[in-house]
């Protein structure tokens, strides 16, 4: 043994965990943001608002798992929101008599099983290739069944539909807990994406984000125009809240339960989401958005674990949607907007940072509270103006409230402009360890 080797000792390699100091800061100026909202808003307000941003936190958490995660850009998160808002209307509303108590449902059931019939039998003729059929008269036939056969049902369900409308009203809920709704929200929002996520996931970036929007556009105008299961433009409400509501508690105290019960539900979605992040599961999903092809050489599925994280990212979204409209206690399909349900969510993740969760729960808050800030600190700084330039002799607007409630727009636009250009991966950017 030389005096190299007898003189060597082996030294801790072990890197020592950074302290917190950037999420120390960020969330305690986010705390003193929320104090000075109470301060001016008063406790029922400034509640209402947090609750809100928790549902926006949960729809911005589906979102930076496909984009963060996977690398998916989703711009149709307003069609998945409207989905869970959908269905928690549809379970929780009180049952209607007039509806249930007639021939009407099987009438509509008969209908619907006769679309379900032809859908198979549309999907039948896309596999005649198989018994030799050539794939040019196969895809003929196809189209030729999908148009007479949807010609046909609609036509159907139009005649029962039209009844539903003049007897009935609407087809009414099922008087289920709110949270069986939020759920089936979920489950549903879910299928939808595994859907859209089967026929797009193998296009480009823009053009799965093109797809996404158009999708998000047709559940809205489906939900819009189908008065017979949702009213349409005249709404269904109250929604029935699963904690006690505030006729019962009073407005303060009512959301701060439903607030606690929002908070419990982000923190299993973070934990879940953190541990999977921290598997390997995570591991393969972000080498996957990496770098696709040597994943791809290691025999890793690629579009199986793609559809997957896109499908997750969806479930969440519908969950989200139907905790924020069970909380509105009002389904109105006019009321989803791209700007407020898709935008609004993508600022949150970019502000947040794609991939970090704690970061995304922050820029979800954060953005929330700048977004519904905006308008009476605008129309504070409008009215001092108007004041002061009432003495020069200026000719002042009448609508101040309309233009200030567009300084929304303009802060969110500010917003996102200073943090692309300073904080690129976001105020919280996901921290990527090495291994090996």
């Amino acid at each position: 043994m030389n005096d190299k080797t007898a003189s060597y000792t082996p030294r801790d390699t072990t890197v020592a965990r950074r302290f917190p100091l950037r999420e120390v800061v960020l969330f305690a100026a986010l705390l003193v943001a929320v104090l000075g909202v109470y301060a001016l808003m008063g406790a029922a307000y400034s509640t209402r608002m947090l609750v809100e941003a928790a549902c926006y936190a949960i729809l911005a958490l589906g979102l930076t798992i496909q984009w963060g995660y996977a690398g998916q850009f989703n711009a149709g998160v307003m069609g998945f929101v409207a989905l869970g808002g959908f269905s928690a209307m549809l379970f929780s509303v009180p049952v209607n008599d007039a509806f249930w108590g007639t021939e009407l449902p099987g009438e509509l059931g008969r209908v619907l099983l006769y679309g379900l019939a032809a859908i198979v039998v549309v999907i039948g003729a896309t596999r005649l290739d198989r018994f030799g059929v050539p794939k040019l008269l196969r895809t003929l036939i196809a189209v030729i069944l999908a148009v007479v056969l949807y010609l046909i049902v609609i036509s159907m369900l139009r005649e029962v539909t039209g009844e539903i409308q003049s007897r009935a009203g609407f087809v009414g809920g099922f008087g289920l807990p709110p949270w069986v709704g939020w759920i089936v929200g979920g489950a549903l929002a879910g299928g939808v994406g595994y859907f859209i996520g089967h026929i797009c996931l193998g296009l480009r970036s823009d053009y799965l984000a093109i797809a996404t929007l158009g999708i998000a556009e047709i559940i809205k105008a489906f939900l819009k125009n189908s008065d017979w299961l949702t009213r349409g433009t005249a709404t269904v409400s109250p929604l029935p809240w699963p904690t006690p509501g505030p006729s019962e508690l009073g407005f303060t105290l009512s959301r701060a339960i439903y607030l606690s019960l929002t908070a419990v539900i982000i923190a299993v979605i973070f934990f879940l989401l953190h541990r999977a992040y921290h598997a390997p599961w995570g591991r393969m999903i972000r080498a996957i958005r990496d770098n696709e092809v040597s994943a791809a050489a290691m025999g890793k599925d690629i579009n199986k674990r793609r559809l997957e994280i896109f499908v997750l990212g969806c479930i969440l979204m519908g969950l989200g949607g139907g905790v924020l409209g069970t909380f509105n206690s009002l389904f109105d399909p006019q009321g989803y907007l791209p700007l407020n349900h898709t935008f609004l969510v993508l600022v949150m993740v970019i502000l947040g940072g794609p991939g970090n969760n704690l970061g995304t729960i922050f820029g979800a808050v954060a953005v929330y509270i700048i977004w519904i800030m905006s308008e009476p600190l605008a129309l504070y700084v409008m009215q001092l103006v108007a004041t002061l330039g009432e003495s020069a002799g200026w000719t002042l607007p009448s609508n101040l409230d309309s233009r200030a409630l567009q300084a929304r727009v303009l802060v969110i636009g500010m917003l996102i402009t200073v943090v692309l250009r300073f904080a690129p991966k976001g105020l919280l950017p996901e921290n990527i360890k090495a291994h090996g």
